[in-house]
């Protein structure tokens, strides 16, 4: 895993910019602490990069230079299929290769295949390269978004980052303060607990989606295309058990090439059937693998001990990481200034602390991160099925029924279900997270606009599941939104945080190419059962008492500790922050106050607060500075 910053100018001066680069690397180190590379290319293009060594350690040095220096390459991630690929470039094409690394083949691709060769890549990836025969430059992002490429357009040229962070000190929006807040974006953040792509926090710095390519030239300037859009094509099953052991093997298959490493590898293991897949299917290559599991002194929320027990009957070591109250309040603003924009999921919390316990014994670490939206794994997937009754009801009658639930008081049993019931799923749905209402927006936001709406970020890729059944339709969304949004920035940049490398194997296109045909009642089954075909699959690969177990997916207790070890360092924040130019803050402490007295759970609303507080406070007034100290790293020989 490594962390990369690009500067092509529109002007050939890119000399004059290489010093400031190479100082606003320094933000990206914990992506790359073992190397530093910078090179200026003629007079064109600033290629820099901080390397964390994982393939090839003793060579594959970036910025990679290809084909007698035609091309050179800055490349954030893994290829698993590096090994078939470069046996086919040299078989067909007579490619040659001078490193033994994964990323010369990216490179080799392009050359030899055209932008159509990433659709070839197995993996996660996010790079640039350059071209300088033609003048062009070709990035692209990995198909489901696992790696992050943030871009900046100026008059001076195209930047392009790992992290948002490094592209700051050249924004005209982040030196702006308040002024240069992305107003729809904070909006938004406050909905759905997360800045949807392709928006950053900040008005000029955008995110490449995933499955995106891009290229760039002085005379054509930026030109973004789509190469991979995961299409589910749910089909009829004559014989389930079939698919249940393509279901396996192409999991085996992922599990197998996830383990390619010149470094130490082990997994994160939480009491659920996802990650246990992942250490149980890795031993099988590495019986001796490490697992690292997060945990507190809270009743309820830990899954230290059922991890534990996984571990003692796969025959693996369990090393756990406990959290306390303090840590969590000791490492927050670290933690945010890691994320680059807020993200209120209390979950990357213990994530960052395993992370940081991991990262004492390997270098890498596999995750069952994407399981429950390629598989059907959320409670939420089981609404469609609750609703259905309603749903059939004539339109006109439905239509009463909604009327109807608009004037029912809140808190009466009966009215939340009317009201789903009879709205459609393109309005009613829109990903995982559901934080403050458009009202209690209203009350919250001081410039408070009604014209933007969740329905702005869902509504492509509704049109673009117009036939499905409803619960598909759910995962497609959250395949967009949840996935890329909230689960794989906080993995992302939690472990990067620790300069660990996180590898996802359900994210990969074999088992998605398996995933996407399980029909519907295989998912989420008429008795409410999720990821059934999953279970299926891998009855007899798991411990039995976990193929069935509903999972805690390292639960945070901020409900317990808002109320009592939290309460004074949440209400100074409340109190002291100028995020209070943006936010009815008052407000917020209300809720404080009664989720202390126990009027109602109001945890997500303020934790979601906090987090913004604390990221302006870093990213806008400056009043917190949480970055690391460290050591300089080498310079790439």
């Amino acid at each position: 895993m490594c962390g990369l910053l690009t500067f092509i100018s529109s002007s050939s001066a890119a000399v004059s910019h290489q010093d400031s680069i190479a100082q606003a690397l320094e933000s990206l180190h914990h992506r790359g602490p073992d190397e530093t590379g910078v090179v200026l290319s003629g007079d064109d293009v600033v290629l820099a990069f901080k390397r964390l060594s994982i393939i090839d350690v003793g060579d594959s040095h970036q910025p990679l230079e290809y084909l007698d220096g035609r091309y050179a390459l800055t490349s954030n991630g893994e290829i698993y299929n590096y090994l078939e690929l470069r046996e086919e470039l040299t078989r067909e094409h007579g490619a040659q290769f001078a490193t033994n690394g994964d990323m010369e083949t990216v490179a080799a691709a392009y050359h030899y295949w055209g932008p159509q060769g990433i659709s070839r890549l197995r993996g996660m990836f996010a790079f640039i390269l350059w071209d300088r025969q033609e003048k062009v430059a070709f990035g692209a992002r990995d198909f489901f978004g696992i790696k992050p490429l943030f871009y900046l357009e100026t008059e001076d040229g195209l930047y392009v980052a790992s992290e948002k962070k490094a592209l700051m000190p050249f924004s005209a929006a982040a030196k702006a303060g308040d002024a240069g807040i992305d107003a729809a974006s904070l909006s938004h953040y406050l909905t759905l607990q997360y800045v949807p792509e392709p928006a950053t926090m900040h008005q000029d710095i955008k995110r490449l989606e995933c499955g995106e390519s891009f290229s760039w030239s002085q005379k054509d300037g930026l030109s973004i295309r789509r190469y991979y859009r995961p299409r589910f094509r749910p089909a009829p099953v004559s014989e389930p058990d079939k698919l249940f052991g393509k279901i396996q093997d192409a999991l085996r298959e992922s599990v197998a090439l996830h383990l390619r490493s010149d470094v130490p590898v082990g997994a994160f293991l939480s009491s659920g059937i996802d990650s246990t897949a992942i250490v149980a299917l890795a031993r099988e290559h590495k019986p001796d693998i490490l697992t690292f599991t997060a945990g507190y002194d809270v009743e309820g929320y830990s899954e230290i001990e059922v991890a534990q027990e996984s571990a003692r009957y796969l025959g693996v070591k369990s090393i756990p990481a406990y959290v306390t109250a303090d840590d969590m309040m000791s490492q927050f603003p670290r933690m945010i200034w890691h994320l680059d924009d807020p993200v209120a999921d209390p979950a990357l919390v213990p994530l960052y602390f395993v992370a940081k316990k991991a990262a004492e014994h390997v270098t890498v670490v596999l995750s069952g991160e994407g399981a429950d939206e390629f598989f059907g794994g959320y409670g939420i997937y089981r609404e469609p099925l609750s609703l259905r009754h309603l749903q059939a009801l004539p339109g006109p009658l439905q239509r009463g029924l909604n009327a109807l639930s608009k004037v029912i008081p809140e808190g009466v049993r009966g009215k939340s279900y009317l009201e789903r019931g009879t709205t459609p799923i393109e309005e009613r749905y829109y990903g995982n997270a559901r934080i403050f209402t458009e009202r209690e927006k209203s009350k919250l936001m001081k410039t408070y606009d009604p014209s933007v709406s969740y329905t702005q970020v869902t509504a492509k890729h509704y049109e673009d599941s117009a036939g499905w059944d409803d619960s598909t339709r759910m995962q497609y969304i959250d395949l967009y939104t949840w996935l890329r949004g909230d689960i794989l920035v906080k993995a992302d940049r939690m472990s990067m945080a620790h300069s660990l490398e996180l590898r996802v194997p359900f994210l990969d296109t074999g088992v998605f190419d398996v995933a996407a045909t399980i029909p519907r009642e295989l998912k989420v089954t008429d008795e409410g059962i999720r990821k059934y075909a999953l279970r299926k699959a891998l009855d007899g690969v798991v411990p039995p008492q976990i193929v069935n177990r509903k999972k805690l997916g390292f639960p945070v207790p901020t409900r317990v500790w808002l109320k009592t070890l939290m309460y004074d360092w949440a209400a100074d924040i409340l109190s002291t922050s100028a995020a209070g130019e943006l936010l009815d803050l008052p407000y917020v402490l209300r809720l404080l106050e009664a989720h202390k007295r126990g009027d109602a759970d109001y945890s997500r609303k303020i934790w979601t607060v906090l987090a913004f507080c604390v990221w302006h406070a870093i990213y806008v007034d400056g009043s917190i500075d949480p970055r690391p100290e460290r050591a300089v790293s080498r310079l790439a020989s």
